[in-house]
């Protein structure tokens, strides 16, 4: 996804606003005693105990954290049958791909459960619980604690607390701070590690309109994949074995095909990942200033060169494929962030409510002496920590350009092994090596990485003042290169062994201290390492003032409107928002309606074009109208629809659910308008992007013929 919006009431209520029904990702918890009557009104036929339960099967057991976090996924059969985003599943269709079997361009479909395909590194996790254990985390704390103490004393006893969740049971816990520090929430899942790829349409329909309409509307896009999560034949989680047996999960969603229409309610469950509601003016301006045009830069000169190989040559295609789409993404997200923060007088609007919290702390001594150096604390620690702030995430972007980079910090183990001088420990660390070298070059491309470090390193120096450079720019600015980078790069691409497989292999055969230390690569990166370590050292010297500002704020934030119930920050925990189906106005004169169809997706079609194409099957079944039961009842296959439901990253792939908790639709993104919405919510213009759940199920039945799959489903129409 991509990412959305939101702002803390508080501030709305600032500038005379109230909040809005469609705000807010709660806890579920929070539902039955905050949520349930406003759900209830806009159409709800649920009651909370069917949303979340500990004792009974609920929506919160058909929904589970995929790839820890990165994205949202949904049970939608007994057999442990799974939809998330074709964006979320993208790195993992690009590792079975090849150009013999590319299932990128062609997509991929599992006619049977043995050509399903396991994929190392993918986990699922299931939600047992959760329960507030503030007053637990929070009872060694005392008020003359130093930070750096009260931190450790709340580590401690959160500790204790996830160790107790996990006794015995196999769960994993964690307890997770929420409201900047002044709450704690336990969370304990289940997570199973054997989920295989079962289907995923071409990345001309999973992505189609890709960066061009990313973040956009109207959109047309098929985003969604399939995979399954297995058990071992006990039903607990195993690894992957040839014996495990599909999950049979406590719950999985029905798939409502019937028609939606604008103002039904919707409602979203999922992991979104991070909100900055709370953010002050200082900490907006940092992300205009800093964090977002460094991105923008870094990362566009980054993808131009990236995409001018993709294009020459498939191979590199495919091998590239996620790594682009995974930073174009995100660079796409600072320009309309920034764009939207700006044309939204973002700043403007918390310096209002940073003005009316100095009015309210300062008429009761209690509160100033409570609070008063709250803002102080944030405004002197981003102004103080900007430079290096800004060198950081240079450095961070630019050196993630370099990707021969990361082949060195694989050799930690053998170079202690070597400076021991056992054998046993020598032979073992290489080993290790040559065992993983097929998967860490399996996409990687010396020609292009060559070519992108000289631009990386180039804009490092440009840009950065000379006092946070590396060391090995000396080198550079030496009698052998005279200044000039590229040299630098191909000397070192030249010389090194982790410049290819078969030198990396050839050097493990006989591998020497002296030759490892003393590789070009090795050499930049302990240079890197050193200036990283520094610049992290400089800034954790803000850190201490900045948590405590930031835990203060919130606490006199909630206690300006102790009558008003807030919701937390995003933070990759499990949320619920609502919301209705609904269109827009963009701009004057213009109306977004919610909701596109087919015919749409063949208007934009550009035959070559790598954001446009479509396959011919699909342009013959538009012709022929071939949409099955899956077509609307006014006669148009419908692809995407619009919501108020308020979601951000990590809510890709979320079921959109309706009143009665069936599945319509997989949340897969936002709208331009509403980019800052992370940090201000835009409730005129703030919207959700889905793919429609009956072109889902039309791809999958109807294109790809594998209606085996929907008969495992349960059907309502």
């Amino acid at each position: 996804m991509k990412k959305s919006f939101s702002i803390l009431f508080i501030f709305l209520l600032s500038l005379g606003s109230a909040i809005r029904a469609d705000e807010g990702m709660w806890l579920l918890p929070m539902i039955e005693k905050l949520n349930i009557g406003k759900m209830t009104d806009l159409g709800l036929k649920l009651s909370a105990n069917d949303i979340y339960s500990l004792n009974n099967a609920s929506l919160k057991d058909a929904v589970v954290s995929f790839m820890d976090g990165g994205c949202t996924g949904e049970l939608v059969s007994s057999q442990g049958l799974l939809l998330t985003n074709h964006h979320c599943g993208y790195g993992f269709i690009q590792e079975h791909s090849s150009v013999e079997n590319n299932y990128l361009r062609d997509g991929f479909w599992a006619r049977t459960r043995e050509e399903e395909l396991p994929n190392p590194g993918l986990a699922v996790s299931f939600l047992i619980r959760i329960e507030d254990v503030t007053d637990q985390v929070l009872a060694g704390v005392k008020p003359e604690m130093t930070e750096a103490v009260r931190n450790e004393t709340i580590n401690k006893a959160r500790r204790a607390i996830e160790n107790a969740a996990t006794a015995g049971n196999g769960y994993r816990a964690s307890v997770s701070s929420f409201y900047g520090g002044n709450y704690f929430y336990l969370l304990v899942y289940e997570r199973y590690t054997d989920v295989r790829l079962v289907g995923a349409p071409p990345s001309s329909i999973g992505s189609f309109g890709d960066d061009t309409d990313n973040w956009e509307w109207p959109r047309h896009t098929g985003d969604f994949s399939m995979f399954r999560v297995y058990s071992g034949p006990d039903g607990l989680p195993a690894p992957f074995s040839t014996d495990n047996i599909p999950l049979n999960p406590k719950n999985w969603l029905k798939i409502s095909i019937k028609d939606i229409s604008e103002g039904d309610f919707t409602m979203v469950m999922g992991y979104p990942g991070r909100t900055q509601r709370y953010y002050t003016s200082w900490e907006v301006n940092e992300l205009l200033k800093i964090t977002n045009p460094n991105r923008i830069k870094i990362r566009g000169i980054k993808q131009e060169l990236w995409m001018e190989d993709m294009l020459a040559d498939p191979k590199v295609n495919i091998q590239y494929a996620s790594k682009y789409s995974s930073s174009a993404n995100y660079w796409k997200y600072s320009i309309g962030q920034n764009n939207q923060l700006t044309n939204n007088n973002v700043i403007e609007k918390k310096q209002q409510t940073e003005n009316q919290f100095n009015t309210w702390v300062n008429e009761d001594e209690s509160r100033k002496s409570k609070y008063g150096q709250a803002l102080n604390l944030i405004r002197t620690s981003i102004e103080g920590r900007a430079e290096f702030q800004n060198a950081f995430h240079y450095l961070s972007e630019c050196t993630r350009g370099c990707e021969i980079f990361d082949f060195a910090a694989y050799t930690a183990r053998l170079t202690e092994a070597l400076k021991s001088g056992d054998r046993t420990k020598i032979t073992d660390a290489s080993m290790r090596l040559k065992n993983i070298l097929p998967e860490l070059y399996k996409d990687y491309n010396p020609p292009t990485d060559q070519k992108t470090a000289k631009a990386m390193l180039r804009l490092y120096r440009e840009d950065v003042p000379e006092k946070f450079h590396p060391d090995f720019y000396k080198n550079i600015v030496g009698r052998k290169f005279k200044g000039n980078v590229d040299k630098f790069v191909d000397d070192m691409f030249n010389r090194s062994i982790f410049a290819s497989e078969e030198r990396f292999n050839a050097f493990l055969e006989n591998p020497k201290l002296k030759v490892l230390e003393n590789d070009p690569v090795a050499i930049t990166v302990r240079s890197v390492n050193q200036i990283r370590s520094s610049l992290s050292e400089e800034l954790m010297k803000f850190d201490t003032d900045l948590s405590s500002g930031r835990r203060l704020w919130i606490a006199a934030l909630r206690e300006m409107a102790p009558e008003k119930t807030l919701y937390p920050d995003a933070n990759s925990t499990m949320r619920l928002s609502y919301g209705t189906i609904k269109d827009y106005d963009p701009r004057d004169a213009v109306t977004y309606k919610y909701y596109t169809t087919l015919e749409g997706v063949v208007d934009k079609y550009k035959p070559g074009d790598y954001e446009f194409d479509l396959p011919q099957r699909l342009l013959d079944l538009n012709r022929n109208k071939d949409f099955g039961r899956y077509a609307s009842s006014k006669g148009y296959l419908p692809v995407n629809f619009l919501t108020t439901n308020d979601i951000t990253g990590g809510n890709s792939g979320s079921p959109v659910l309706n009143s009665y908790g069936e599945l319509i639709g997989l949340a897969f993104d936002g709208n331009w308008e509403a980019m800052s919405g992370d940090v201000y919510f835009e409730p005129e213009v703030q919207r959700t992007i889905a793919v429609d759940i009956r072109y889902v199920l039309w791809i999958i039945d109807i294109y790809a013929g594998a209606g085996h799959l929907v008969d495992e489903m349960t059907i309502v129409e």
